[in-house]
């Protein structure tokens, strides 16, 4: 019985989507780092002004990479996009942590979030569409 209840629960953690553990109050003041290059708005508003050498970050989580109309992205997340990944907390805190190494080529994005990188993510699923 034990081995049943723990096969089952392992089956359902595994069908569940993968979610990074952040903290979004905190990547609220982490995002200060990222402002440089990107903002977060809406079509109604302006949340954060920011930059726009990088891409609007409104509606980043579940949106798919490389698809900001206008926006030119390296090939190597072009080709990601292409690929099908769509921005989840994960595959973003991942990404931001060190762009090139999680695209295993050369990113336009130099900056590397080594820590707070989850909480940034969370942060911004904040502002899904």
């Amino acid at each position: 019985m034990k081995t049943l209840l723990a096969a089952s629960a392992t089956l359902v953690a595994l069908s569940l989507p993968a979610f990074a553990e952040g903290d979004a109050a905190k990547g609220e003041k982490e995002f200060n780092k990222c402002k440089a290059c990107h903002m977060i708005a809406s079509d109604s508003e302006t949340i954060v002004k920011g930059g726009k050498t990088g891409p609007n970050l409104y509606g980043v989580i579940g949106r798919a990479a490389g698809s900001v109309e206008g926006f030119s992205y390296s090939d190597g997340l072009a080709a990601k996009g292409a690929e099908g990944l769509v921005w989840d907390e994960a595959e973003l805190a991942a990404y931001v942590k060190d762009p090139s190494e999680y695209l295993g080529s050369r990113s336009k994005m130099t900056f590397k979030l080594a820590k707070g990188s989850e909480d940034v993510a969370a942060y911004l699923a904040t502002f899904s569409q």
